[in-house]
């Protein structure tokens, strides 16, 4: 279903014409409001009312996530504090956290762009949708939580852990969509399979997972295990959050609100514009936001972009699910590895599982990879021959896909780290001492 037919169908011109517009407007916002923009735009000489096409954006510099902690907490905010009336920041883990703020303007755009998105998966004002993210600071819950609101459907807000309380209440309450991190939802599967529930005790029948990476193979391995129809959608906190763009039922690509966001393709050392269709980094501009408006934010991830309508109606621009972060990627002796390509090898084989970690270590000058599996059936570990055989095969693929061999550890059932939140799968070990 689309939610907003007269934004989500428009010609190609049109939104191209109002993207100008808006982008002329929030230039001059930024300009007037945001102490930091005024202060770059001087030092580069550009005039905030001297941009006249889309392309001139390119010679604003871009903003990083580096700028927003530079400017932590409410250095980047465009409104007076007291119409700042929603305050998130983002999950880092490490340092001071990006901190943003909502007007009530703000709040509702936000609600109308994830109503889009639940309603391009199929979700309607008939269906019980579980929210397994973790209610705070974090932007996912209260996000999806007020777009299935303004959709009509009835909300859930578990938040994330508690898992057989989780499945309870998925079972009791007749759950038919499930919100949550596409690792949080496999191990629903996995503990309510052992806890004896049967697909059939379910109604469950849309996933609506984000908030990290989620790989096809991955994707069909937990519509698998609960029974449902899997979406993703696209978000970052310091944008908005969740509702930047987001897949209909077709799943040919994320449709974004471009008449919200202004996507660039660029390349991520040179920061040039690719050619539309090329693999390159992400830069957005906010072109609607009030209360902390960015211009050509960095999102460090790896995509590309399709301008031809689809064939659901919409019109808007489609990005690729994300191939990967540019600051994530691992280099390991020369080559350059995503953790989403060793996903995308490892969960078609049937004798593991889902759940898996890297370790990266430095011996001597050179870096190795480690990459723990977990097998199905822990009595292969007492096989050898079968063990080993598995191992080769696993190695023997992964070399092939990324042209690098790494050491494969097969370990018993549940002995990796299940996580209700994003998963933490990469352990770099090189900084250790010897």
């Amino acid at each position: 279903m689309i939610y907003n037919k007269k934004a989500e169908t428009m010609p190609r011109q049109e939104i191209e014409e109002l993207q100008l517009a808006r982008l002329k407007k929030i230039i001059r916002y930024c300009y007037d409001n945001v102490a930091m923009y005024r202060k770059r735009f001087d030092e580069n000489k550009l005039d905030p009312d001297k941009f006249r096409t889309l392309s001139d954006l390119q010679y604003i510099p871009p903003t990083t996530k580096d700028d927003m902690r530079d400017n932590y907490p409410f250095g980047l905010f465009a409104v007076p504090q007291k119409e700042i009336v929603r305050i998130h920041a983002s999950s880092g883990t490490t340092g001071k956290p990006t901190v943003v703020g909502y007007t009530k303007k703000d709040l509702d755009t936000w609600s109308e762009l994830m109503a889009r998105i639940i309603s391009a998966a199929g979700v309607t004002d008939e269906d019980i949708a579980q929210i397994c993210f973790g209610y705070g600071l974090f932007t996912g819950a209260l996000g999806l939580h007020y777009g299935l609101e303004r959709i009509g459907a009835s909300v859930v807000p578990s938040s994330s852990g508690n898992s057989e309380k989780q499945i309870m209440l998925m079972k009791d309450f007749g759950t038919t969509t499930l919100i949550a991190t596409p690792t949080y939802a496999m191990y629903l599967g996995e503990l309510a399979h052992e806890l004896g529930y049967d697909l059939a005790d379910f109604k469950l029948r849309i996933g609506l997972f984000g908030s990290e990476g989620c790989t096809t193979e991955m994707r069909s391995k937990i519509e698998e295990r609960l029974g449902l129809f899997a979406t993703d959608n696209y978000g970052m906190s310091e944008l908005m959050g969740p509702g930047i763009s987001g897949e209909c039922e077709l799943r040919c690509g994320l449709h974004i609100a471009e008449d919200h966001f202004l996507p660039e393709i660029v390349d991520p050392n040179t920061l040039e514009a690719k050619e539309e269709g090329e693999v390159g980094e992400l830069i957005i501009t906010t072109l609607t936001k009030e209360g902390i408006p960015l211009l050509r934010y960095r999102t460090r991830d790896l995509t590309r972009i399709n301008k031809e309508p689809c064939e659901c109606g919409r019109t808007l621009a489609r990005m690729d699910k994300v191939m990967g972060r540019s600051d994530d990627m691992l280099k390991i002796k020369g080559v350059n590895v995503f953790p989403s390509q060793i996903e995308s090898v490892l969960m078609p084989m049937e004798e593991i599982s889902p759940h898996y970690m890297l370790y990266i270590r430095r011996e001597g000058y050179n870096d190795n990879l480690e990459i723990e599996v977990e097998l199905v059936d822990g009595s292969l570990l007492e096989r050898y021959a079968d063990l080993e055989n598995l191992t080769k095969r696993i190695r023997a693929k992964l070399r092939s896909v990324l042209g690098l061999d790494a050491k494969v550890t097969l370990v018993q059932p549940k002995k990796i780290q299940r996580f209700a939140g994003k998963a933490q799968r990469v352990v770099d070990l090189r900084g250790e001492s010897k």
